[in-house]
This record gives C-alpha cells, structure tokens and sequence, in this order.
C-alpha cells in the first residue's frame, strides 16, 4: 500500500469520525428538544373547571309528586222552579255571597196560584170554625168533623207549596264564592232540575296529591309544602298538610293527601291547575352542603372531584338530603373543600386544573403553587450550556 492510499483512508476515517459526532449531537438536541416540548405541553395542559366550596348550613328532605288544585266547596246551581228566564243578577266571574240573588223566573202564573190556594184555605179555615162549633153542639157527626179538619190541612199545605213555588221562582246562591260558569240566558224556558249557574268557592284552595303507601310515613298533618305552577315560572307557593285519608285505594295502592294553600294564593291559582309539590319531612341543621351538579355517579357510587394545590382528585362520598339543587355530603370531605362543579367529564386523576370564576373564599391550598420566578432563566442557561 503506498503512501497516497494510507492518506486517503486516513482521511475517510476522519469525515465519518466527524459525521457521527455530528449525528449524535443533533440526535441529542433533538431529543433535548423534544423533552422541553412534552414539559412545555405538560406544564400547559390544565384543564379549565368551575369550583365550588363546601359550606355549612341547613337542608330538608322532601318528598315530591305531582297535585290538582281543586276548591274547598263548590255547587253546581239548578232551577227549582219552571219558568222563563226574566232577568239575570250576576255574571261569570262575579264574586256572591250565600243567599245573593242569580236571576229571576216570570212568576205570574205562580202569584196566582198563591192566591187560589189561600182563597181555598180562608173558605176551609171558615168552614171549619162552623163545623167546631156544630159539633160540639152534637149536630154533625166525627167523622164529617174530620172530614173538613183535614180538608182545611190539606190547603194549609197547598198554600205553603205554592208559596214555596214563588219563592223558588227566583234563583239564589247556595254558598259563598265566585260564578264561575252561567248556563242559562234571558228568555229561556227552564225546568226543574235544570243548571242554572256554577259557584266556587276558591278560598281555600287545596292542592290534592296521591301518594304510594310504602312512603306514606314520611307525611303528616301541619307539615309545610311547596308548591310551583307552570303559569308562574320561578315562583313558589305554600301550603300546609292538613288531610290524610286514613284508607289506601287498593286500585293503585296510594293515599290522598290534602295540602290547603295559605292565604295569598286564591288571587292567581285556579281550581284544575296542575302543579308539582314538596312536601317537607325533616331537616338537618349545620350540615355539610355542596352543589348537586358536583355529585359524578358511576356505578350507583357517588363521588365528587376535590381541588388540592391545583390538582383534582377524584373522592368517594355519601349523599345525604337533597334541596333546590343543594345536597348534603354525610361522609368523604371536610368543611372547606374545593369541588368542580363544572368540567368533570375531562378530568382524571391528578388532572392539573385552572379555575374559571372562581369564588373569592377558595382556600390557599386548593390553588396551584406559585410558579419559581427563575424558571425561565434557568431553562436559558440549560440551553446555552447543551449547545457549548
């Protein structure tokens, strides 16, 4: 081998020497850089979440369904009399008192019969007072004396139907309370028996629910209700239980319950509304309560995400009362707890968080720790050192 083959090898050896520690500093900043980026997106990947703090407080138990409002009295009124329609006294919705007048019959023709049954009362009254006196003097016999004494009874009780016809002749109100349907008009022949108008009587109104037997011993008298109407969104009323049917329906194995509206109610609710009711059954005072929306179920198990240093963890807990979107956590977390309330579904655990409308009260160690002023120089400094 001569002596340009050696250095032309020699030389070879040295551009691929050079070549591979080329290759292998790439391959290193490469992976340098690579693993800045993973801990860049690392660093970066908290997940935006809505918090709530655990608090103090009171919650009822309640039981729910569903009720009618019905009213408390109510009379359908008919036509004692016939007649025609003479005139009317009251309109749908006008408000009566027991005994008001509604409307009128023509009552000419039963005038007169009031007066032909009186004539033939006063002619028998007369006729009696002779016979009295004939037969104490033994002129006529008992039985023509009995006779005319129950002759003059008979249009005694005449006279008294036929002045009760009269009176029927006009139309009045049986109870107390609002017109709520007028059947007849002015100039219509009625008959006896024949509806006349509707009156109810609204106050008080009662809310009637059916409830299952197997939680019927959560109810009892005096116990407070709420009650909401899809006529009036966000609005409650309420009422107090004061029935209890002491028999079950065998049909559909529930109770009636009556719950009467407080006073207050009669000026908007309706008889026939449909509305859903609370019934309050007991309650627990300075008990832990979250947000319901906080509560994740997987597997009939409860649990709730809780915020420590920035980081979520998911913790088994037991749920007590449930109220107006409160419940009551008996077990699993302490007072002040931070719980997500919103954002649950992309957590895992140890997720890295970021509060999003945070409440002022969360407390220091749910909020991630303060990042090292420093980190960015020293990662410069790394930099500069790798590449040297």
């Amino acid at each position: 081998m001569n002596l340009r083959t050696t250095g032309a090898i020699a030389a070879l050896f040295c551009m691929a020497l050079l070549s591979a520690c080329g290759n292998a500093d790439d391959a290193a900043k490469n992976a340098d850089g690579s693993d800045g980026e993973d801990k860049e997106e690392t660093e970066q990947a908290a997940i935006p979440v809505e918090v709530a703090v655990a608090r103090r407080g009171s919650i009822a138990a309640a039981w729910r369904g569903s009720a009618t409002l019905e009213a408390e009295a109510e009379a359908e009124v008919v036509a004692r009399a016939s007649g025609i329609v003479e005139s009317l006294s009251v309109e749908e919705g006008d408000t009566v008192s027991r005994g008001d007048v509604l409307a009128r019959l023509d009552d000419d023709q039963l005038r007169i019969e009031v007066s032909r049954a009186k004539a033939n009362m006063d002619k028998l009254t007369a006729d009696f007072a002779r016979a009295k006196q004939v037969y104490a003097e033994k002129i006529i016999s008992l039985e023509a004396f009995d006779r005319i004494r129950f002759d003059l009874q008979a249009a005694k009780a005449a006279y008294d139907l036929a002045k009760l016809n009269l009176k029927y002749s006009t139309i009045r109100a049986p109870i107390s309370g609002v017109v709520s349907a007028r059947h007849i008009k002015v100039g219509n022949l009625v008959n006896v028996n024949t509806p006349a108008f509707h009156i109810i009587k609204f106050d008080p109104l009662l809310a009637v629910l059916h409830v299952p037997e197997r939680e019927i011993y959560k109810l009892q008298r005096q116990q407070t209700a709420d009650l909401r109407f899809d006529a009036y969104p966000g609005e409650t009323f309420t009422g107090t239980v004061t029935r209890i049917n002491p028999v079950v329906d065998p049909a559909t194995g529930t109770v009636k319950v009556t719950v009467e509206m407080d006073d207050g109610a009669q000026p908007k609710l309706k008889p026939g509304m449909f509305g859903r009711v609370l019934i309050f059954y007991d309650r627990h005072d300075d008990t832990l309560i979250i947000p319901g929306e906080a509560i994740v179920t997987e597997d009939a198990r409860d649990a709730v995400f809780v915020i420590k240093a920035g980081k979520a963890t998911r913790t088994p807990v037991t749920v007590g009362f449930s109220q107006n979107g409160d419940v009551e956590i008996l077990d699993g977390i302490d007072d002040n707890a931070v719980v997500v309330t919103t954002g649950q579904t992309s957590l895992r655990e140890d997720s890295l968080v970021e509060f999003v409308d945070a409440p002022d009260n969360i407390p220091e160690a749910a909020k991630p720790p303060p990042k090292p002023e420093n980190d960015e120089e020293t990662e410069g400094e790394s930099t500069e050192t790798e590449q040297s």
